[in-house]
């Protein structure tokens, strides 16, 4: 039965059907995961990424994360995040935010979610962490006014939009001129022109982009095992949470793996230059 909800979900986003919906049935899975799944150790809701060849580096208490962690380190490794204002909008349980303040030393870094509940949760989870915030808001409406960042980081989020070129174009708003917006998320392989033309919004320009599958692929086998501990505490809608962690046999784990579906990660640049903002 979860199988075919999940699978239903899928169809659906595929289609662009019930946009706004959507929108809000994804909060509510958001909601409630927050309230029921209180591990405090488990500061992450992405699927991870393990880029080949040496291993970043990492304090040892973060090694439990390394998996999640990735997706992070290969979103802004090479941008100027040192001193930098920087926004995560989609933060979740605020895991990357916090990699991303206590790693790469920006000025400011402020979460920003949709779900009430998940941001309440990273404030308690990630209190410990100086020049990080986290707030309540909607990407396809940023509160913040124009120019406000100088990265914006978008981590497997933007699927549960009911409005992806609105949040592209509120990214361009809300960056400086020079600023990066950095981009990672998974789509059916047929759904990726589409995706690019949402993003492709006047004043941002495609710098590079990849495909991240293999090794999102590689931190899904990774951390199979954590999940499955996890999962096996819960005290109900195992296999619905079975499908959305993306674990071993789920419809997502065999669409990476087949390949029908593919984890992208862009790079974009504002137009203009920083001595301009």
């Amino acid at each position: 039965m979860a199988s075919r909800l999940f699978s239903g979900m899928l169809d659906a986003i595929d289609r662009g059907a019930f946009p706004r919906t959507r929108k809000w049935a994804w909060r509510g899975v958001y909601n409630m995961l927050s309230r029921f799944w209180r591990d405090d150790d488990w500061r992450f809701m992405n699927y991870g990424f393990l880029p080949p060849g040496a291993p970043f580096a990492l304090r040892a208490e973060d090694e439990p994360e390394r998996a999640f962690i990735g997706l992070y380190q290969q979103a802004v490794d090479g941008l100027p995040v040192a001193g930098a204002r920087v926004l995560e909008v989609g933060s979740g349980r605020g895991g990357g935010s916090r990699y991303i303040a206590r790693y790469h030393a920006p000025a400011q870094m402020v979460g920003l979610d949709y779900s009430p509940d998940t941001v309440r949760r990273a404030r308690q989870l990630n209190a410990d962490t100086p020049a990080l915030s986290f707030e309540t808001g909607d990407a396809e409406h940023l509160p913040f006014p124009d120019g406000s960042f100088d990265i914006v980081v978008n981590i497997e989020s933007s699927h549960c939009y009911a409005d992806v070129a609105a949040f592209a174009a509120e990214v361009s708003r809300v960056l400086a001129p020079g600023g990066w917006f950095t981009f990672a998320d998974m789509r059916r392989r047929g759904q990726l022109p589409e995706l690019n033309s949402q993003l492709s919004t006047p004043g941002l320009t495609l710098e590079s982009a990849c495909e991240l599958s293999p090794g999102v692929v590689a931190a899904l086998d990774a951390s199979e095992r954590r999940k499955r501990e996890r999962i096996g505490r819960a005290l109900f809608m195992k296999s619905f949470i079975t499908e959305f962690a993306g674990a071993k046999g789920s419809i997502i784990y065999k669409a990476l793996v087949r390949g029908d579906a593919a984890y992208v990660a862009c790079r974009y640049r504002k137009t203009g230059t920083a001595e301009q903002s």
